[in-house]
């Protein structure tokens, strides 16, 4: 085993003084006891997917990818117990025969659970809350090794802290889920203009349970998909088909274009017009869990925003502006949620609109993303927890109205900072 980490995107990495696999709570207490004779910080790796430092450190680094097993489910209340580092993924294909599903998930689904609720991680609706919202109970580790047992009975604040937590409570070992009747979706992609999708916003967003699309700054037109629930059964697609569209067609052939531009910047407004003049006219029928996610074969790195709903139109043609004066082959990506009360969730307390600005692996994205972060920080954006941005405790206690309350969470969970890093100390504070 080395003792080096890097995540997905391949722009992350640290090596740690140790670096520990457990598969059990109890080995999570050993390798914590471990760290406190050391004197070392701990942080938890889930499956890689964020693209800050929230992961890095040079103490104790911890993957929970042995503990992975369903402990419990329930069948009529929709309640089920999971190890924390569990894939969303393996979660969703465990469940469905037995007639239960997340309620919403994002494009992305090989996250572990407690990583992808830690960082905020959503999907996209207008009614539907971020992935944390699921969360009924949350079972965290503390540095002594103790164990406690988070819900809105037993410790509201705690519970509304753990639920988006980006790892500074504790070690999360299992979580309850509370979990919906199996879905059948039908998705439907079509190209349709922007300033279209604009005009009739609301009945875009509202008119469907999932909404979202994909804009490239140098095309007219955008990538819609639409995905709503039919009482039809599962139509899964051929291997073949499957392979042709989610593989070579949005990954292989789309990484081809992004080496052009990369290669050739003054190729981009192009290729982005050929890449929508080409966009995908896809019909899917399949249960929930297949037609929300997509495989990602490609690397880049990300930056994403929370904003007021209210201001979704003007934003998007704001950000689409400021792209066209940078070189990047990527697209911006916009999708809606509802509100939630998780003291750090980006959504939390109001309708949210999130837009996500993308680069390439090997091309600048400094610059393009700092200009993109001013227009957010004008509509009193929140970034993604998971996603790059260059915030400090400072500039977002004030976006948060329950920011106190998180870090009394915080001090009366970690005194002592064990679970603290860089990146901790940068966006969140040093603990009171």
């Amino acid at each position: 085993m080395t003792n080096s980490w890097v995540n997905w995107a391949g722009d992350q990495s640290c090596t740690p003084a140790s670096f520990a696999e457990p598969s059990s709570p109890e080995d999570v207490a050993a390798v914590l006891a471990q760290a406190e004779a050391n004197g070392h910080t701990v942080r938890v790796a889930g499956s890689g997917h964020s693209f800050t430092e929230a992961v890095l450190t040079d103490g104790t680094l911890m993957r929970l990818n042995k503990l992975d097993k369903i402990l419990n489910v329930d069948r009529e209340s929709g309640l089920v117990r999971v190890e924390a580092g569990r894939t969303l993924n393996a979660t969703s294909t465990a469940l469905h025969p037995m007639g239960l599903a997340f309620p919403n998930l994002g494009d992305i689904d090989v996250q572990s659970i407690a990583g992808a609720t830690a960082t905020g991680t959503h999907g996209t609706g207008s009614k539907l809350q971020n992935l944390s919202a699921a969360l009924h109970s949350v079972e965290l580790m503390l540095a002594d090794g103790s164990r406690v047992e988070l819900n809105e009975q037993t410790d509201p604040d705690g519970w509304r802290a753990a639920r988006v937590n980006v790892g500074a409570l504790g070690v999360v070992t299992a979580v309850t889920l509370q979990m919906v009747p199996s879905f059948v979706l039908e998705g439907i992609e079509r190209p349709i203009p922007v300033e279209e999708i604009l005009a009739d916003l609301d009945t875009y967003v509202d008119g469907n349970e999932h909404f979202e699309f994909f804009a490239f700054p140098h095309s007219p037109l955008a990538m819609t998909k639409r995905n709503n629930r039919v009482e039809l059964p599962e139509q899964p697609r051929g291997k073949a088909t499957e392979w042709l569209s989610d593989v070579v067609l949005s990954n292989h052939a789309f990484d081809m274009a992004c080496r052009l531009g990369r290669r050739r910047p003054s190729l981009i407004p192009a290729i982005q017009r050929a890449a929508t003049a080409a966009g995908s006219n896809g019909h899917q029928v399949d249960r929930s869990y297949r037609v929300f996610a997509s495989p990602r074969l490609f690397r880049f790195t990300e930056m994403e925003y929370a904003i007021p709903r209210e201001h979704s139109a003007d934003a998007i043609r704001e950000i689409k502006d400021v792209a066209k004066h940078f070189d990047t082959p990527m697209p911006i990506e916009v999708r809606w949620v509802a509100p939630d009360d998780a003291f750090l969730s980006p959504a939390g307390g109001r309708e949210t609109c999130y837009i996500a600005v993308h680069q390439y692996k090997g091309m600048n994205y400094e610059p393009y993303f700092r200009a993109c972060e001013r227009v957010f920080d004008r509509y009193n954006g929140r970034p993604h927890w998971g996603k790059r941005h260059f915030q400090t405790a400072e500039t977002l206690r004030e976006r948060y109205p329950d920011w106190d309350k998180f870090a009394a969470v915080r001090h009366r969970f970690d005194p002592k900072g064990r679970f603290t890093n860089a990146y901790l100390e940068r966006v969140l504070g040093p603990v009171d």
